[in-house]
């Protein structure tokens, strides 16, 4: 792969019935360029957890993925309210999610715990009021 790819997605907030397909259309592309199973797999899991939670949490947000022959960067931007203990998000278990949330199956409280599980880098800048920036990085070689 000598090109770079980049991919834009826009995530509704609160739409449980597209939840995830931003994610599902990388892991399909991903597929398409002969990336590694083990890859992809990472790739999907990290960027579906962070995508749930910009639908969860930030009401919506965009997804900016960049594909080259070292990795795939995967950036979603949100302006929800950002996340006022970090070091307690990144606890498994730990969720702020509503309770009709939890009845729908999501805010379980691995959302950012797999996120560090999965990605290679994990980088996430969040501002109460303004919003969070989460931008995950897997190594293809």
């Amino acid at each position: 792969m000598d090109n770079r790819i980049t991919l834009h997605y826009i995530i509704p907030g609160d739409d449980f019935s597209v939840a995830g397909e931003a994610s599902s259309s990388v892991k399909k592309t991903l597929t398409h360029l002969g990336i590694l199973p083990g890859i992809i797999k990472k790739a999907a899991i990290a960027m579906y957890e962070a995508e749930i939670n910009v639908v969860i949490h930030a009401g919506g947000g965009e997804a900016d993925i960049s594909i080259d022959a070292e990795k795939v960067t995967i950036q979603l931007k949100d302006q929800g309210p950002g996340i006022p203990d970090l070091e307690m998000a990144m606890r498994e278990g730990y969720s702020t999610a509503s309770d009709s949330v939890r009845e729908m199956g999501f805010g379980a409280g691995m959302g950012l715990p797999n996120m560090k599980r999965y990605a290679d880098s994990l980088d996430i800048d969040t501002t109460v009021g303004k919003g969070t920036t989460v931008t995950i990085i897997v190594y293809i070689k």
